[in-house]
């Protein structure tokens, strides 16, 4: 047999894998999370039990801390965890996982439900536009201090690992630093990413730049064909800052000129305009089905859910027509 490079090539990308169980479902699950969970954030971790269900067997796992913003206990009371499982789960519904992202409630008052809810609806959005997203699964926790005692009883929803997302697309998550050239980006990609990005009212993001001494990117995960100098697709997430969710402490960055996270302003580049020209019809062909997803959403206050969903309908009157796109959204993309 004849080792040509096209061959080296081929073999060199991951064959595309299946969700793993705890992802391949959208049924809300029933959690029981038990630890001493008001110490999360002072210790810097604390051992704790999960369990699925009234009569599922306890899975012994370590609570962390995470995030930044919703760290600070002026904030949150209630911290957004990790929970890191101890070797390989006897549950099946756990198999493959390792270090999960929990998204919590941040604090008691019933209403902080409907933030928990409106950002588990923006990564279902992404979803329906493109499967280099990440899964999230929605779970109904009854969370319990270290002696069993109850704490709270409400939503909040696992994320799916990167390295997940990028097995399920024949890809890997490659490790790039604090930042890459703009030049990297896969243009339909990177389009994709910036008109949801405006869809969902989000300007706490960047495509191809981390913070200082952190690994690139900020709000935003690089996906790529194995091979060196391959494209990058950026894959979103954490979205409780954007105007979709409009959480009570979420503000738009200094540098862009608006006055509220409900303000939409497109940050997407001008070198992508042709590509987001194009993307415009798919959009407008998915309105129903992104509607249908916030709809879906169970639980989210009525209220909540109309507000979300004329929310959506604005995004849909700027992209009515090329256009109104184009003087509506394109018209403030940098570059």
């Amino acid at each position: 047999m004849t080792w040509t490079l096209a061959a080296a090539l081929a073999a060199a990308v991951p064959a595309p894998a299946a969700a793993t169980p705890l992802f391949a479902s959208d049924a809300p699950l029933t959690l029981t999370l038990q630890g001493a969970i008001a110490d999360v954030g002072k210790s810097g971790g604390e051992p704790g039990t999960l369990r699925v269900g009234a009569d599922g067997a306890p899975l012994a796992v370590r609570l962390e801390p995470r995030g930044i913003t919703r760290r600070d206990r002026e904030i949150c009371q209630f911290p957004p965890l990790r929970v890191v499982l101890a070797g390989e789960p006897a549950d099946p519904l756990f198999a493959g996982e390792r270090r999960l992202k929990l998204v919590t409630h941040c604090r008691p008052a019933e209403s902080f439900q409907n933030f928990v809810l409106l950002e588990y609806a923006a990564y279902r959005l992404y979803n329906v536009l493109t499967p280099m997203s990440f899964r999230a699964r929605l779970a109904r926790i009854d969370y319990r201090d270290a002696e069993g005692r109850p704490i709270a009883n409400r939503y909040g929803f696992f994320i799916e690992d990167v390295d997940d997302v990028a097995r399920r697309n024949g890809m890997v998550s490659p490790r790039l630093g604090e930042r890459f050239p703009v030049s990297r980006l896969a243009p339909r990609e990177a389009a994709r990413f910036a008109i949801f990005q405006y869809m969902i009212g989000n300007l706490d993001w960047a495509m191809q730049a981390g913070p200082p001494g952190d690994n690139c990117c900020h709000n935003s995960r690089p996906l790529a064909l194995a091979g060196e100098g391959a494209a990058i697709t950026p894959v979103p997430y954490d979205f409780d800052f954007s105007g979709l969710v409009s959480a009570p402490y979420a503000t738009p960055p200094s540098a862009v000129p608006v006055s509220s996270v409900r303000q939409r302003h497109y940050r997407g580049l001008c070198r992508h305009n042709a590509e987001a020209r194009a993307l415009f019809p798919e959009f407008r062909a998915k309105q129903a089905a992104l509607k249908a997803e916030i709809a879906a959403i169970p639980s989210l206050d009525p209220a909540a859910r109309a507000r979300a969903t004329a929310y959506l309908d604005g995004f849909f009157r700027d992209i009515a027509s090329d256009q109104s796109a184009e003087a509506k959204v394109l018209k403030t993309c940098l570059g």
